[in-house]
Formats: structure tokens, C-alpha cells, sequence
């Protein structure tokens, strides 16, 4: 089980309450879908769920969710990437930010 979970290197992980099954969060989607190759879990038969959507603050995101098993355990993985691409920084916040870089 520790060389699963390390394989992953995941953001978060929760055990739940039920002993049997626990929650992993990925930084990104790539990180999600090579996680599943390297563990070979990556069957035709795993159940997977990829969407889309926005959230209550106008972001735009992409959502992977896959429930593999491993010897009796459940993992119930996920990832979410922002699509949005993040504007320019304003030119005060840059020059502020190379300040601190030299000093």
C-alpha cells in the first residue's frame, strides 16, 4: 500500500471511516492518468468521469474522477485543473515582485 499511495504523490489523501477505502487528490489530470498507468491500474473495466464546469467565483475548470480497487481497497482519485488562463500580472504587483526578488 505505501508504494501505491508514493507512486501517486498526491496533494491530499483521506482514509475513511469505513476501513476499506480512501480519497486521493492530484495536482493536475496528467498527474491523475500517470498515477493509474504506473500502478497498473489502469483498466479497460476502471470506472472513470471526466467534466467541466465553472465554479460559484466564475472559474472555469476540468474535473477527472477515477475508482480503482487494489487488493480489497477503494480509492476514489480526483483531479481538478483551472482552464482559465491567468491574465498579466498589473504593472505594480511586477515591479513589487522583482523588489523582492534582488533583495
Amino acid at each position: 500500500m505505501a508504494e501505491l499511495v508514493l507512486l501517486a504523490d498526491p496533494i491530499a489523501i483521506h482514509f475513511h471511516s469505513d476501513g476499506t477505502s480512501l480519497a486521493v487528490d492530484f495536482h493536475s489530470i496528467a498527474a491523475l492518468t500517470s498515477w493509474l498507468h504506473l500502478a497498473g491500474l489502469n483498466d479497460p473495466d476502471l470506472l472513470t468521469a471526466e467534466s467541466t464546469g465553472t465554479t460559484d467565483d466564475g472559474r472555469a475548470y476540468r474535473r477527472m474522477n477515477a475508482y480503482p480497487t487494489w487488493h480489497g481497497w477503494e480509492f476514489y482519485a480526483f483531479a481538478t485543473e483551472y482552464t482559465d488562463p491567468a491574465g498579466p500580472l498589473d504593472e505594480s504587483t511586477a515591479n513589487r515582485l522583482a523588489a523582492l526578488a534582488v533583495a
